[in-house]
């Protein structure tokens, strides 16, 4: 996993790079905040959804409620990018536009977007 620093408004994010699924469960899902944190020196994490195992956008499988309230519980933020067009599930959509009116939790479109809504 490699870990690309964006800085903008004078606030730091950590932009997760891999050609590999990183948050495949829990323990992966931290493994990539501590490495922000310690790697980038921030708790700011940009990810592209292609990283993360399709079972965390299944809100039945409790993956995604316990990763994000893990990152939350460690000061952790996170924007997570990509193609959401094709859920169809009405509790993920409701999740997502509930997530993006809060401040720790982001679902975007774009890493420009996804890195906007950490550092604004």
């Amino acid at each position: 996993m490699k870990i690309k620093i964006i800085e903008k408004n004078q606030i730091r994010c950590a932009v997760i790079c891999d050609n590999k699924k990183v948050i495949t469960n829990v323990q992966s899902a931290m493994d990539v905040l501590i490495s922000a944190i310690y790697e980038a020196k921030t708790s700011n994490v940009v990810i592209d959804k292609k990283l993360i195992i399709e079972d965390f956008f299944i809100l039945s499988t409790g993956l995604a409620g316990e990763i994000l309230q893990k990152f939350i519980n460690y000061g952790g933020r996170v924007a997570i990018f990509g193609d959401y067009s094709h859920y169809t599930s009405k509790p993920l959509k409701d999740f997502i536009y509930e997530s993006n009116r809060g401040k720790s939790v982001f679902f975007v479109a774009t890493e420009e977007e996804a890195v906007d809504m950490l550092t604004r």
